[in-house]
């Protein structure tokens, strides 16, 4: 009888480690994806600064050959140019970095691939010095308060997830040199909204960056 209780104390003993090595499991990666995605906010939001005083810098410079060649271009491959001339040097990348489409396939928030006639789709990519993926993507709108430029930034590269409001995040460029993340503008429950598993995740470049929290 002593053996027999014995026996079945190791059987119960064993079955409650394995439970609770069972949900231990659950919760890390739950946890460690959202500290990776907390890291990838944080370089999203020091980007942001970078950008910010480059195109302050170009707004200081009001006279500037950049700034008067994009208010005047004469189509988009021009100002993709000039653009690409503004922001190479900060960004540390060249026309030799773009990235060969078939190794990076970005994603929205819900699951869905990015195609190519979608808004946030960028034909171009170049990979920066540190590794980022970053697009430029002319839309030039005679109206000065849309955008003229989209950008993307991939914070960690070609690996993955490659999601937008995951890893990748992107601004708006406006004609006069401002810029804003994209969603900026939008309501707060719009921005929830796309910040979520059904939506875009295109918004949580803004949503994100207002302190908005995390979506596991």
């Amino acid at each position: 009888d002593y053996f027999m209780k014995k026996h079945f104390w190791r059987i119960e003993y064993s079955i409650t480690l394995f439970v609770v090595f069972a949900i231990i499991l659950m919760f890390i990666p739950t946890k460690f994806i959202a500290a990776k995605e907390a890291t990838y906010i944080s370089m999203w939001n020091e980007t942001i600064n970078k950008m910010e005083y480059v195109f302050s810098a170009m707004n200081a410079h009001s006279d500037s050959d950049i700034l008067k060649g994009l208010k005047s271009a004469k189509d988009d491959a021009q100002r993709e140019q000039l653009m690409m001339s503004l922001v190479k040097p900060y960004l540390r990348i060249s026309e030799s970095n773009m990235l060969q489409k078939k190794s990076y396939q970005p994603k929205y928030m819900n699951g869905k691939v990015v195609k190519p006639n979608d808004r946030y789709y960028f034909d171009k990519l170049y990979l920066t010095k540190n590794n980022k993926v970053v697009g430029f993507k002319d839309i030039k709108d005679e109206d000065v308060f849309h955008p003229v430029f989209l950008m993307m930034f991939d914070m960690n590269g070609v690996k993955g997830p490659n999601v937008w409001g995951k890893d990748i995040f992107g601004l708006n460029i406006f004609i006069d040199g401002n810029l804003s993340p994209i969603g900026s503008g939008w309501s707060i429950n719009e921005l929830k909204s796309d910040c979520s598993s059904d939506g875009t995740g295109v918004g949580c470049s803004h949503y994100y960056r207002i302190g908005g929290e995390i979506n596991e």
